[in-house]
């Protein structure tokens, strides 16, 4: 066997005087086999550096395995089309394992869409989950149901703070709201700012950006106590009730010069801000979806914090598999990803 030839099944069973069979039976874990013949092939492994085929062992015993990634209903440009891309590039990493990756969708503003597709992914028994809590107390339940089933699962971009979950790949969500406060502030006086949020579920169990909003405060709170902070809901699917809103707050609060959005939606607010582009000095949101750069460029927008969710998602993947194929844990189990600040002058180098 030449220096550049991998060393294969018959390799070890030429040195080690046994039979293809058994040596095959050794590497799979497939009936009994003496304990001398076992000691002759790890022997061999050893001299020769033979790497079984993961991925052709497993299919073989028809154990290749399946990965759920639990994620909103999404449109082309969101911020969850972006976290989807990573899927592929996990499964180039992962495949090989014999990891496939399948993708359960809800709808983001209906709880029963939530709680009858999570039914359906435990249904498929997945041998791991990547998820981004949305629905809390539904997501808990979600998250007691794989406990019982002892299924390993992943948050990406938020998390649950509970004793059970492997890994967490995203920001920092308490400093990144921190850090919006610092780059919609400056650290100067401010008056009154403005929060736009979402309309998601009508009880408002989906909020998903609530430790950024937190942070948020936080700083509001340590540098400018005294500025009035009001929020303001939008409907993500009604422009026109978008702009209505907007001109009824503004009227009401023509002194608020400044305002910040937590999710990657920004850009829903970007058409009223460029007919009236007197009104905001400071706006600040997150994510480098392609309508928010547009507006980052035009200067609508004054900052964005960026992440990358597809990044998040591969990693996510990846972790998941090398804990179900090799057992293995993440060297850490709360993977915090950088936070990128992204201007005008910047973002086209992104």
């Amino acid at each position: 066997m030449s220096q550049n030839e991998k060393p294969t099944i018959m390799d070890i069973a030429r040195i080690t005087g046994l039979s293809k069979g058994t040596v095959d039976r050794v590497l799979h874990n497939r009936g009994e086999v003496s304990k001398k013949s076992y000691a002759k092939v790890m022997a061999a492994i050893d001299e020769l550096g033979y790497e079984p085929n993961l991925y052709a062992s497993m299919l073989a015993r028809g154990s290749a395995r399946s990965v759920a990634l639990l994620i909103p209903v999404h449109g082309r440009g969101s911020f969850w089309s972006v976290a989807v891309a990573g899927v592929e590039k996990a499964k180039e990493i992962v495949g090989p394992l014999g990891i496939d990756v399948e993708v359960f969708e809800y709808d983001q503003r209906d709880i029963a869409s939530f709680r009858s597709t999570g039914q359906k992914m435990l249904e498929s028994e997945p041998a791991g989950v990547v998820l981004a809590p949305m629905f809390g107390d539904e997501t808990k339940l979600l998250i007691d149901n794989m406990k019982k089933r002892g299924i390993p699962y992943v948050f990406f971009d938020s998390k649950i703070e509970d004793d059970g979950y492997l890994a967490y790949f995203g920001l920092p969500e308490f400093k990144s709201g921190y850090l919006c406060g610092d780059q919609l502030t400056g650290g100067l006086p401010v008056d009154e700012v403005l929060v736009v949020r979402l309309q998601r579920d009508p009880l408002r169990q989906s909020d998903p950006t609530v430790n950024r909003r937190a942070g948020f405060k936080a700083y509001l709170e340590e540098h400018n106590p005294d500025c009035i902070v009001r929020s303001l809901f939008v409907d993500p699917d009604d422009p026109d009730r978008t702009d209505q809103e907007l001109s009824a707050f503004f009227a009401a609060f023509p002194g608020t010069h400044h305002i910040a959005m937590f999710n990657s939606r920004i850009h829903l607010i970007v058409p009223w801000l460029e007919r009236n582009p007197a009104l905001a000095r400071r706006v600040v949101g997150f994510d480098n979806l392609d309508a928010n750069i547009a507006a980052l460029r035009r200067g609508t927008v004054s900052t964005l914090i960026a992440q990358h969710p597809d990044e998040q998602v591969s990693l996510a993947v990846q972790a998941l598999s090398e804990h179900i194929v090799f057992g293995k844990n993440p060297v850490r189990r709360d993977n915090y990803m950088h936070m990128d600040i992204l201007t005008r002058y910047n973002a086209e180098y992104y």
